[in-house]
């Protein structure tokens, strides 16, 4: 069982550092293209802003990583970012902090705390968490069972992705390899073997929350 530490949503941060300003927002991203996008956007957003650090990382078939300090002085912005993802052991994931300047130098040792702080708050407010590689199952059941499985689907807690009321009703829910086939067994049972199973892909499923 594959598990992955990533983001489980958007987040957003904002601290204030002898008068400058640092903003910060983690994104999940999958591929290189959307984390460079995401570096766009936030960078189009900030337009009149001193500086936009980075740092992303993405695993799976290709592992690449990519940070850039964005004329701040050398190591002080970008690999402190980069260090938190890899500490923490998150990929797929893109942090961005955009700084407005104060008029106070920090110093390199400021420099590396507000940025680290910064994404690390934006980091949190994404909600950290386990995900567990996990499969589609797609479920196909009469309407006269229809109410009964979903009620138990939502009991045992199942991510349900689907629903299609059409001649017959098919709930679409995501599971790990193991939770899915004791969820199949179960509503083999419930229904009276009156249930038509087919996998509908992969999925990775949340697990618990981490907070850094």
């Amino acid at each position: 069982m594959s598990k992955v530490i990533s983001l489980s949503g958007s987040g957003d941060s904002r601290i204030e550092v002898k008068q400058s300003v640092f903003i910060g927002r983690a994104v999940h991203v999958e591929t290189a293209e959307e984390a460079n996008l995401f570096v766009k956007s936030e960078r189009e957003r900030y337009p009149d802003a001193r500086h936009t650090v980075y740092a992303w990382k993405i695993s799976g078939d290709t592992n690449m990583q990519k940070y850039s300090d964005d004329g701040e002085p050398s190591g002080t912005a970008g690999m402190p970012v980069l260090s938190l993802l890899e500490h923490n052991d998150i990929t797929n994931a893109a942090v961005a902090v955009t700084r407005y300047f104060g008029g106070i130098l920090l110093g390199k040792g400021g420099l590396v705390k507000a940025y680290t702080d910064c994404a690390k708050a934006a980091l949190n407010d994404a909600v950290p968490a386990e995900f567990t590689d996990g499969e589609l199952t797609r479920a196909t059941v009469s309407y006269s069972l229809s109410d009964k499985v979903l009620f138990e689907l939502k009991k045992m807690q199942c991510e349900i992705t689907g629903s299609e009321y059409a001649e017959d009703v098919r709930f679409t829910f995501a599971a790990s390899d193991e939770e899915s086939e004791r969820i199949r067994d179960m509503l083999t049972d419930l229904t009276g073997g009156n249930v038509v199973f087919s996998k509908a892909g992969r999925k990775l499923i949340r697990g618990r929350e981490l907070l850094l």
